[in-house]
């Protein structure tokens, strides 16, 4: 989730002046994006297909507890692309990070795609309401999530290349399970707007990232708003695990 003039386009990618705003049920303010690398060969998801994800009543139905400061975890996520290791620290923000463990932990991101890559800014995944294979629809990727929401976290350390963050709507208080992680130092610039809550840090993979980041883009449905921002293949978190010191 990540917002801008929502209004006309709900958790749509819109521009504003030299910012983007990435909007999917959850979104981020993004900048212009850059020319991307050629792509990488199509990667096809992992066989087999699409065995794991939460039974109903495994994951949190309502907002989690909050992550106490000083508190860390590591999340270890498995893609069709490679690992993902993020550090999820308490103090960065008690909110999201108390929510993306807890969902982590109860198998709520298996089989979850990344929905939205802007190059040279963000990708984006954590949709288990209509991103999850094989029973996703494409017409809504971007726009689910649970039935609850977070408190934003104040945003205290810069946004830069690893940072993982809460996607919103861009109003107050509106993010859940989306998530972004940035992919340069120089995205955020002095004008993005600061709102959308830190909980870690990629530690490990963030060459996976980058690979995702190289995916052919433009595999929305033609009627869409912003179809250059969903990938045209699939992007798979295929599982995830948390450890504790």
């Amino acid at each position: 989730m990540i917002v801008a003039s929502l209004a006309s386009s709900p958790r749509r990618l819109v521009t504003v002046g030299l910012v983007a705003w990435l909007v999917a049920a959850c979104a981020v303010p993004t900048n212009p994006p850059t020319p991307s690398a050629t792509p990488l060969p199509t990667i096809p998801p992992p066989a087999p297909a699409y065995t794991l994800g939460p039974t109903p009543g495994d994951c949190p139905t309502s907002a989690p507890a909050p992550m106490a400061a000083g508190t860390t975890a590591t999340v270890t996520m498995t893609t069709n692309f490679g690992t993902i290791v993020i550090k999820v620290e308490g103090t960065f923000g008690p909110n999201a990070a108390g929510a993306f463990t807890a969902l982590a932990r109860c198998g709520y991101y298996n089989n979850v795609l990344f929905h939205r890559v802007v190059k040279g800014f963000v990708i984006q995944g954590g949709d288990g309401q209509y991103a999850r294979l094989p029973n996703y629809d494409p017409n809504k990727f971007g726009k689910g999530g649970p039935s609850w929401t977070l408190t934003d976290d104040p945003v205290t350390t810069p946004y830069k290349r690893g940072t993982v963050a809460i996607a919103n709507l861009g109003t107050a208080n509106t993010g859940n399970s989306q998530f972004f992680i940035v992919l340069s130092d120089t995205a955020w610039t002095s004008t993005t707007p600061k709102t959308y809550s830190i909980f870690g840090t990629v530690t490990q993979g963030m060459d996976v990232v980058d690979k995702i980041a190289l995916v052919p883009l433009g595999g929305e449905p033609a009627t869409a708003n912003d179809p250059q921002d969903q990938p045209v293949q699939p992007i798979v978190i295929t599982g995830t695990t948390v450890s504790t010191p």
